[in-house]
């Protein structure tokens, strides 16, 4: 197999090998990193029917990131999908109504980020020590809530990296807050901003394409990185899952070969649902790949006018991971359904950040037929959550809820029953208040840590050890700045 290097989106900078581009996490003319080209599955699928997840993640990291050996990534993903996750599926299917929910928050934060975030810190470390760098690798996050703990949980305690994690100060869940702000270890910090989480991304990523600032950590020993899914390193290991999830459908004979499905990906920062369409494009027989929103609904309305318009009062939901109205992994499929040309992005990035929006044309309008949009309201997603669990028997968050009830109206809309299977992002004990109150509103207004034991009673489950004691854990991180202020606090932290 040749060597798969990655560009820029944005086309100023030469080829990397990937190992280069996950210690960068995001090139220096602010583009992200894609791969020249998608690798295929050339196997039969059901030749890969028998795989666990680990072996499958050995199989579809092993085609993009090939500069790595094979040693190098068993290790990697042994140290990644271990007993921290509570099932040995590590990403089962549960089937309710004909309809199957990918639980994706088996892991330690119980959220779908743990199934890249574990692997995430074993492939950076191996990356730097492959290309010989003997500098100290400072991790920087802006978070809309599950990347900020899955990302200070995975590189917790590992040699050679510090952490810092922003999150927007009141626009989080308590739950969410207190599993980041009592994070242990000595290399990691969590950071509150005031302010939305598009100021944290923004602020992010102003820091990281800003050359003086990366002169002057280079000269004191440190670099750059992060662990969103700027990050190739974080995008790739999300394919997975969906050749896993198709693979079960197949193996349980749900359903035939080659038969296509559906995929409904609640999403705000476009990373989720860009993994299953890159997986379709390696030859996973997806169908349509439909984009659930909340009431922040600008990927909903670019997928039906092919206008992208952030010019709009963030809402706060209650699905808070989705609070978000520059959703950066767009520019991905920008550069894909722009035909790979740099100044097409760039363009159309420029008119965003100048005038607040931008149009694509109707040639790159046509390439997106694979993309369905829709939204849910909160009134609906709290209604969503109270029919799954009152008439199908099963507890989702208000994330997973969006995308069921999106799930709802493109059936409607289109009549199309092909199998489907929806990405269930989080537990739903992670938003114990949202779930609670949706299934009967008497619970408004209870503490959220009290809430946890309601909701393992009416729903007969166990509260996940991952929060079990959360409430009782002492508070580590609390530290405040204004979105101006986010270079001056890394400062601070590194000692600079």
């Amino acid at each position: 197999m040749s060597k798969l290097f990655y560009k820029s989106t944005r086309g100023a900078e030469s080829r990397l090998t990937s190992s280069k581009a996950i210690i960068k996490g995001i090139a220096p003319d602010g583009g992200l990193y894609i791969p020249e080209a998608i690798p295929q599955i050339e196997r039969p699928l059901s030749s890969l029917s028998d795989m666990d997840y680990r072996q499958l993640a050995l199989y579809i990291i092993g085609k993009f990131f090939n500069d790595f050996s094979s040693g190098e990534l068993k290790d990697c993903i042994s140290k990644a999908y271990d007993e921290k996750f509570d099932s040995p599926l590590i990403a089962p299917l549960v089937e309710k109504n004909g309809v199957f929910f990918l639980e994706l928050f088996h892991g330690p934060t119980l959220a779908f980020k743990d199934l890249a975030l574990s692997i995430l810190p074993h492939l950076l470390r191996t990356a730097v020590k492959k290309n010989g760098l003997s500098k100290e690798v400072v991790i920087l996050v802006a978070t809309s809530g599950d990347t900020g703990k899955a990302a200070l949980e995975g590189f917790a305690g590992v040699e050679g990296t510090k952490i810092i994690v922003f999150y927007p100060r009141d626009g989080v869940s308590i739950i969410q807050k207190r599993h980041m702000t009592t994070q242990a270890g000595d290399n990691t910090y969590a950071v509150a901003v005031e302010g939305n989480f598009d100021d944290a991304q923004r602020g992010v990523k102003q820091i990281f394409s800003d050359s003086k600032v990366n002169e002057a950590l280079n000269s004191r020993g440190y670099i750059f990185s992060s662990a969103n899914s700027i990050n190739i390193g974080r995008l790739i290991p999300q394919i997975v899952y969906y050749v896993y999830a198709y693979l079960g459908l197949l193996k349980s004979e749900k359903i035939g070969k080659k038969e296509k499905i559906n995929v409904v990906v609640p999403t705000g920062n476009f990373g989720n649902i860009l993994a299953a369409y890159y997986a379709k494009k390696m030859g996973l027989p997806i169908d349509k790949l439909i984009c659930a929103s909340n009431e922040n609904n600008v990927l909903y309305h670019f997928i039906k006018t092919g206008v992208y318009n952030r010019k709009r009062k963030l809402v706060v939901t209650s699905s808070p991971s989705m609070d978000i109205l520059v959703s950066s992994n767009l520019e991905r499929l920008l550069y894909d359904i722009s035909g790979s040309d740099p100044e097409k992005v760039n363009t159309l990035i420029s008119d965003l950040n100048k005038k607040g929006e931008f149009k694509i044309d109707s040639d790159m309008k046509d390439r997106m037929s694979d993309f369905y949009g829709e939204f849910a309201t909160d009134k609906e997603t709290f209604e969503t959550i109270k029919y799954v669990f009152k008439d199908l028997n099963y507890l989702i968050d208000p994330h997973t809820a969006v995308g069921y009830n999106v799930y709802r109206k493109y059936v409607r809309e289109s009549g199309d029953r092909s199998k489907t299977v929806i990405v269930s992002t989080a537990s739903p004990f992670k938003f114990p208040g949202s779930v609670s109150r949706a299934i009967d509103k008497k619970y408004a207004g209870v503490d959220e840590f009290s809430l946890l034991e309601t909701l393992a009673d009416i729903s007969g489950q166990k509260i996940p050890e991952a929060i079990k004691d959360i409430a009782k854990r002492k508070i580590l991180h609390i530290k405040v700045c204004k979105p101006g202020q986010m270079k001056d606090v890394i400062w601070d932290i590194l000692g600079i």
